[in-house]
C-alpha cells in the first residue's frame, strides 16, 4: 500500500469503534476473522437508483490510517482506551482484502457495495471513516447524476462552496464530476482531481466599479473577449446591450442569477442574435436542482451553474449506507453467517455474489447470490472488484486516474438502466434486488 503524505485519517472515527476493539482484546475475539459489508437498505425517497461515490477518497484515506504519537498521547490523555489497546493500535496496519462494486457504479437497495475482510479489530475501525466518506460522496453523486441527465447535453457546473463546509466541498466537486458534472469553481478540488475549472465574476465586481460599463471593460481588459459577463445586477436588458457595445460580438458568454431564468433566457437570446452575438454562451445560475434543469429544457440556455441544492444533495444529503457485521470464523474454523434481526434493521448475512441482469443492453435485475448465485443467473455482468488484497491498495483506483475511471464507469452503467430511471417522478427503484440462497 503506498503511503499517503498530510496527517494521519486514525482520528476521523466515532469513539465505540476503538472502546469496541478494547473489549474485543480482552475477550480475545480481536483477531477473529470477519466479514463487513456496506450498503443500503434503500434509496432516499423518490429515487430510482443510487450512486457509488467516495471509494477512490477511502482507499487514500485508508494509507493514512495510522496511529501516530499525537493521535495516541490525545487518546491516552483522555483515558478513551487501555494501554494494551494503545500499545495495539500503534502498530495497526490493514493487512485484509477490500472488495465492492467500482466507483461510479449505480448500485440499488441491498447491493454489497463494499466488503472488508479482515480481523475484527481491523475492520471494525473502519466503519465511522469508509461510511462518513461513502455516505457524503454518494449522496452528491446521485443528486449531480439526476441533474446531470435532465440538462442532457448542455454542461453543469458545480458552484456549491460556498454553501457547505470547506473539506466537503472539494469533496463534492469530485463526487459530481463522478456523476456527470463538467467542471466545479473549487480551485483545491481542481488541483487534487485534476477537474477543470471555471469563474469569472460575481455581482461585488459590478458594485465596486462606478457604472456596469466601467465593471465589463475592467473584466473583458483583464480576461478578454472570451468571458462571461453577469447580467442581472442591476437591469438585464440594460446590461447586455452594454455588454455587447463594450466587448462586441465576439463576447463569450453572459450569465444570468437571477428572475424567471426561462424567460430571461429566451429574451436575452433574442436581443444577442440581434446585436449579431450568435455565438454567445448563456450560462445560468440561482439555486438550481434536477426538476428545475428539467423545467428549462426548451430554454435557449447552453450551460448550468448549481450550488446550494448540489452540495446538500438535492433533498437526500445521506445515501443512508450502513456498514454490518455479515460473517465471521467460529471456534472450528469455518465461516459462518451472522445478520440483525432488529425491527426495520434487519441484515442479510453471509457473503454475497452480485450481477447486473442486462437484457438487449438493458438492465433487468440486480441478483444478489447468497453466497452465490445459480448457473442461470451468474452470466450477468459482475459488480464486484478487487479494491484492496492483503493490505494492498490497487493505486489505479485513486488520485485523478481513479476519478476518470469513476466517472467512465458511471456513464456506462447509466446507459444500460431502463428509461424509466430517468425520470424524476417518485417511484420505485428503476430495476428489483432479487436474493438467490444457494
Amino acid at each position: 500500500m503506498s503511503d499517503l503524505t498530510g496527517p494521519s485519517s486514525a482520528l476521523l472515527t466515532d469513539q465505540y469503534e476503538l472502546t469496541m476493539l478494547q473489549a474485543a482484546l480482552h475477550s480475545k475475539a480481536a483477531e477473529r476473522m470477519c466479514l463487513f459489508e456496506a450498503f443500503g437498505r434503500s434509496l432516499p425517497a423518490g429515487r430510482r437508483y443510487g450512486v457509488l461515490a467516495g471509494t477512490g477518497r477511502f482507499l487514500e484515506a485508508l494509507a493514512a490510517f495510522r496511529f501516530g504519537a499525537e493521535e495516541l498521547g490525545f487518546l491516552r490523555e483522555r483515558g478513551i482506551v487501555d494501554e494494551d489497546t494503545l500499545d495495539w493500535l500503534a502498530d495497526y496496519r490493514f493487512t485484509g482484502t477490500i472488495r465492492g462494486y467500482a466507483e461510479g457504479e449505480v448500485y440499488f437497495p441491498g447491493s454489497p457495495l463494499v466488503t472488508v475482510q479482515a480481523p475484527f479489530a481491523q475492520a471494525v475501525v473502519l466503519e465511522t471513516l469508509l461510511l462518513s466518506m461513502l455516505n457524503h460522496d454518494s449522496a452528491i453523486a446521485a443528486a449531480a447524476s439526476r441533474i446531470a441527465t435532465a440538462a442532457g447535453e448542455r454542461p453543469c457546473a458545480d458552484m456549491g462552496s460556498r454553501r457547505t463546509q470547506e473539506d466537503a466541498a472539494v469533496a463534492a466537486a469530485r463526487a459530481a464530476y463522478i456523476a456527470g458534472f463538467a467542471s466545479t469553481s473549487n480551485l483545491a478540488a481542481g488541483r487534487r482531481w485534476g477537474l477543470h475549472t471555471i469563474g469569472t465574476s460575481a455581482h461585488a465586481f459590478t458594485l465596486l466599479h462606478d457604472t456596469e460599463r466601467e465593471a465589463f471593460a475592467a473584466q473583458v481588459a483583464a480576461l478578454g473577449t472570451g468571458t462571461t459577463l453577469l447580467l442581472d445586477t442591476y437591469d438585464v436588458d440594460r446590461a447586455l446591450t452594454t455588454a455587447i457595445e463594450v466587448a462586441g460580438p465576439e463576447l463569450g458568454g453572459v450569465r444570468i442569477d437571477s428572475g424567471d431564468l426561462g424567460i430571461q433566457a429566451a429574451e436575452v437570446r433574442a436581443r444577442l442574435d440581434e446585436l449579431g452575438a450568435r455565438n454567445t454562451k448563456i450560462t445560468v445560475t440561482s439555486d438550481l436542482d434536477e426538476y428545475a434543469v428539467a423545467g428549462l429544457a426548451a430554454a435557449p440556455v447552453d450551460s448550468y451553474g448549481v450550488g446550494t441544492r448540489l452540495v446538500t444533495g438535492s433533498g437526500a444529503p445521506t445515501a443512508n449506507l450502513v456498514y454490518k457485521l455479515v460473517a465471521h470464523v467460529d471456534d472450528s474454523g469455518e465461516w459462518t453467517a451472522v445478520q440483525k434481526a432488529s425491527k426495520g434493521k434487519a441484515s442479510r448475512g453471509g457473503f454475497k455474489e452480485a450481477v447486473r441482469t442486462v437484457d438487449h443492453g438493458v438492465a433487468t435485475e440486480e441478483a444478489i447470490g447468497i453466497p452465490a448465485l445459480p448457473a442461470d443467473v451468474s452470466d450477468g455482468r459482475p459488480l464486484t472488484i478487487d479494491l484492496v488484497v492483503d493490505g494492498e491498495v490497487d493505486d489505479a483506483l485513486t488520485g485523478p486516474p481513479g476519478v476518470k475511471r469513476a466517472r467512465a464507469r458511471h456513464d456506462e452503467s447509466m446507459a444500460e438502466l431502463p428509461r424509466s430511471a430517468h425520470r424524476l417522478q417518485d417511484g420505485e427503484p428503476a430495476i428489483p434486488t432479487v436474493y438467490y440462497r444457494a
